[in-house]
């Protein structure tokens, strides 16, 4: 996913790729204590944070311990450790890659395919990359439901028709050729985006019971990862790293798929706030993407979706900004579980800035949309108040997947702090 002005990493933060050093980290532990020699608040403040407090000098290897907390680990040992299972197996599927069988490895976006390669696996790739977070969904047989997803797409994001039918029958059409492989591999993460797409393959897969052996790489952390967003933000060898560690798909993790997919496409949404209270064992992180879809139904509280919330909050907290800097503040700092790309996020905000009652006010004198420059407008500022209520507010409706939202009409609505639906009277 982009993040367009992404503000800068602080020097004291691991890196945000996954790749470590173990040269440059015994420099920075270096560094470190030398800091802490000078007497630096900075570097006495850090050492604070994950060493209790000594009268003797501290030494390297307090030091070093200091930099493997940082990162992530308990100790510098299993940083070393994890920094040599990583060249390790570089040198592995250097030596034999995904050869060994015809593969396919499908994946929510584009973003690993050059780094897959870099790494040794010279399988196929299929992007399927429909957001299904966003926009209507249907229960639908697949051509139905790859015409009404293309319908959307084309006049969510300004599409020409024909491409965007295209782009569908393209990805669509692929998950009905996989017999003509011997392993599925499907590289997926653990926000609403990603999640939502695992589950329709999953169901797909379930129904189809291709011959291929089928395998998942789900990731929610890596380590020395401070802020993990994506897979697409992984160096080459992390995802090396990862290849030994895929899973095979069970039989219970294709009904989950089918389970969730039905829920998600059904206009009440009890379904799948069951799903979410039973933890999805077969895949944890399905359950915790779930809730946070649940999650942009409007609020009983407010009548906001989370994201719209914490965009506002941004500009509450932060005074007028450029729409290209909420999306950075949004991704990087605010949203629990990141999962919108930047044009996904523009097409979001739209509903809040237009209409006769906006809750942002824009100036949009720029040429691109980043630099738009946002602010509270103030309805926006009483709803965060409590004094308005900010669905009636917007200048349209929206779907959580199959729940059809409307103003002026009876509809669901999200208790998040007692994990609860409620319908509305409109």
């Amino acid at each position: 996913m982009s993040t367009t002005n992404a503000p800068r990493r602080s020097p004291k933060s691991p890196v945000s790729n996954g790749r470590l050093n173990l040269e440059q980290q015994r420099k920075r532990a270096k560094d470190l204590l030398k800091s802490l020699n000078a007497g630096d608040p900075d570097a006495l403040q850090r050492v604070s944070q994950h060493l209790p407090p000594r009268s003797q000098a501290l030494r390297l290897a307090d030091a070093q311990l200091v930099i493997a907390r940082e990162a992530g680990f308990a100790s510098w040992p299993r940083l070393k450790q994890h920094i040599d299972s990583i060249s390790l197996a570089n040198r592995q599927l250097q030596r034999a890659g995904d050869q060994d069988r015809k593969t396919l490895h499908i994946r929510c976006g584009s973003d690993i395919q050059h780094s897959l390669r870099t790494a040794g696996l010279t399988g196929d790739f299929l992007e399927f990359s429909d957001p299904y977070c966003i926009g209507p969904l249907s229960d639908s047989e697949p051509q139905a439901l790859l015409r009404e997803r293309a319908t959307f797409l084309a006049d969510a994001f300004k599409l020409d028709p024909a491409d965007a039918l295209g782009r569908q029958q393209q990805s669509y059409g692929t998950l009905l050729k996989l017999d003509q492989y011997q392993r599925l591999v499907l590289w997926f993460e653990h926000d609403s985006y990603d999640q939502l797409i695992l589950a329709y393959l999953l169901h797909r897969l379930h129904e189809q019971q291709p011959s291929a052996e089928l395998q998942l790489i789900a990731v929610d952390q890596v380590p020395g990862v401070e802020r993990f967003i994506g897979i697409g933000q992984l160096a080459p060898e992390v995802l090396s790293w990862l290849w030994p560690q895929r899973k095979q798909v069970k039989p219970d993790l294709l009904r989950l798929g089918s389970d969730v997919w039905h829920a998600l496409c059904a206009d009440d949404p009890g379904d799948l706030l069951a799903l979410v209270k039973t933890g999805t064992p077969a895949l944890p992180m399905m359950s915790k993407a779930l809730e946070r879809h649940l999650q942009q139904l409007p609020d009983v509280r407010d009548g906001l979706g989370l994201t719209e919330r914490l965009i506002l909050q941004i500009l509450q907290r932060l005074g007028p900004l450029p729409a290209g800097r909420v999306f950075a503040e949004l991704m990087m700092r605010d949203e629990p579980l990141p999962y919108l790309g930047d044009l996904m996020y523009w097409w979001l905000l739209q509903p809040l800035v237009g209409g006769a009652t906006p809750l942002l006010q824009i100036d949009n004198n720029a040429a691109d949309w980043p630099q738009h420059m946002l602010q509270l407008s103030p309805l926006g500022e009483a709803v965060l108040q409590g004094k308005a209520d900010g669905f009636q507010a917007r200048a349209s409706g929206y779907h959580v997947g199959g729940v059809d939202l409307q103003q002026g009409s009876a509809h669901w609505r999200f208790d998040a702090t007692q994990r609860s639906l409620h319908r509305h009277p409109g």
